[in-house]
């Protein structure tokens, strides 16, 4: 293809992806008040509590233009997110074409496997968000309040869920280097003490919290996918020997086998 011709696809494919992310956002500002539920559900569960210890903890929009912001924001992130599919495919579209078959079918299994991990470690993310707000806002002395406004919360919801979701992409990643040779299983093995360590001092500096609890809700299953990981080598290194055992086997020698001498 010429490269005007690269170009206006280019371009299409753009405009497109645009598109899908303008009837998210669009979507997404009519949802706002069902997003906003959501978004306040883990703070809501754990604003009794907070007030039984004498906590008075209350979310607040600061500014005359604050509450239009947040919604604006909320509506563009949402929105991002539920027109993914769309404006990825987008991208997909423009980049496939230029790839070898066994490019692609990588491409559409690391497509197949990521995205629900990002989702899982993103939603595990969320299910953490109720103990980390009671454990941080239980610092405030008792008597006094704590006021939140909703762009800090917001914002603090975004790095826990993103945190969490990239977290989940571990096994895909140690798998992948593993396929192509990068790194093996015993490798894996003999690295294993070194790596858990940096899980955790990952995790210390991560997560936007300064409470143990949270630390351990993104450490643990982070060393328990990278275990999994392992596993996984270790068999996709049995299986490599085995053919490559097979493959052995199977090509005759090239040392022809002297004939009989003649009588």
């Amino acid at each position: 293809m010429p490269l005007m011709d690269h170009l206006r696809e280019l371009r299409s494919r753009l405009l497109r992806g645009l598109l899908a992310i303008a009837v998210g956002v669009v979507v997404a500002w009519i949802g706002y008040p069902w997003i906003l539920d959501w978004l306040t559900d883990p703070f809501n569960r754990v604003a009794p509590e907070l007030e039984a210890q004498g906590i008075d903890a209350r979310l607040i929009m600061s500014g005359i233009g604050g509450a239009f912001q947040f919604q604006l924001k909320t509506s563009l992130i949402v929105g991002l997110v539920i027109s993914s599919p769309g404006w990825m495919w987008q991208i997909w579209a423009f980049v496939l074409p230029a790839m070898h078959r066994n490019e692609k079918r990588w491409a559409a299994l690391l497509t197949a496997l990521g995205a629900p991990l990002f989702i899982g470690g993103a939603a595990a993310g969320y299910y953490v968000l109720p103990t980390a707000v009671e454990l941080l806002i239980g610092f405030v002395p008792e008597g006094w309040e704590n006021l939140t406004s909703g762009a800090d919360y917001l914002s603090f919801i975004l790095r826990i869920m993103l945190v969490f979701g990239v977290a989940a992409q571990i096994p895909l990643v140690v798998v992948l280097l593993n396929r192509i040779g990068v790194v093996s299983a015993r490798q894996l093995a003999r690295a294993r003490p070194w790596t858990i360590l940096g899980i955790f001092i990952f995790s210390a500096v991560a997560t936007p919290t300064v409470d143990p609890l949270t630390m351990l809700f993104l450490a643990v299953p982070m060393t328990a996918l990278y275990l999994v990981s392992e596993l996984i080598a270790r068999l996709t290194d049995r299986r490599r020997a085995n053919t490559r055992d097979e493959l052995a086997d199977t090509q005759p020698s090239s040392i022809e086998d002297p004939s009989p001498l003649d009588p």
